[in-house]
């Protein structure tokens, strides 16, 4: 029993921590929670993937959606710059 109990607490503070460390990446004053690519949580898919364009960090959800803000890297900037000038 003692062992199971200890298993149980061990499960609980691992994914606590891991939970912690997916948004650990991401500064409390970056204006989004959600990439702007995929509308999906940051931290939702590991660690989030910081890009920086124009001067302007923007967070993505995951390595996936790299290729795609690379298409247009001005439209997602925009989207970072204007959230942060609304908060």
């Amino acid at each position: 029993m003692k062992n199971e109990s200890a298993i149980v607490i061990l499960a609980v503070v691992f994914l606590g921590s891991t939970f912690a460390l997916a948004d650990s990446s991401v500064p409390k004053s970056y204006p989004l929670s959600k990439c702007v690519l995929s509308d999906e949580k940051l931290g939702g898919h590991g660690e989030p993937v910081k890009v920086t364009s124009e001067g302007t960090d923007v967070y993505l959800c995951c390595k996936s959606c790299l290729k795609d803000f690379n298409k247009d890297p001005k439209k997602f900037v925009e989207m970072v710059t204007d959230a942060a000038s609304k908060k």
